[in-house]
């Protein structure tokens, strides 16, 4: 499944190139944000800030598509197709996961869950 990455500079990196994508999960905008990406065939590093910290995610990809718009700052569209098994398509999975179980959860609660006393057995007559 080909990836989308919108960059905020003019990155030019050409078709069939490996690149390295290190992404951070922000729980603001509802998705990953690019914090790095490395041309893996010639070496360059394209990073938004000296240091990468907090918690991110490495995974290589080949690049499809490379758009890049001039003027106004600069933009790149780059669609990516990810290599092997990337472990943010995982985490993203995962994440996912665990809040249509909570959501499930929820669910059954509203709909008369473990909240309810149980049944009284009628007494048996032999």
């Amino acid at each position: 499944m080909d990836r989308l990455l919108v960059l905020p500079a003019q990155v030019a990196i050409p078709h069939g190139h490996r690149v390295e994508v290190i992404e951070q999960n922000d729980l603001l905008t509802e998705g990953p944000v690019v914090l790095a990406v490395v041309d893996l065939d010639t070496g360059i590093r394209y990073q938004r800030s000296d240091e990468l910290h907090g918690d991110f995610t490495r995974w290589i990809g080949r690049v499809l598509e490379c758009t890049v718009r001039i003027g106004g700052g600069g933009r790149t569209v780059l669609r990516v197709d990810p290599l092997g098994q990337g472990s943010a398509g995982a985490k993203g999975a995962l994440h996912g996961a665990d809040v249509a179980a909570d959501a499930a959860k929820a669910e059954a609660g509203r709909w008369g869950g473990t909240d309810r006393p149980p049944v009284e057995e009628p007494e048996r007559f032999w």
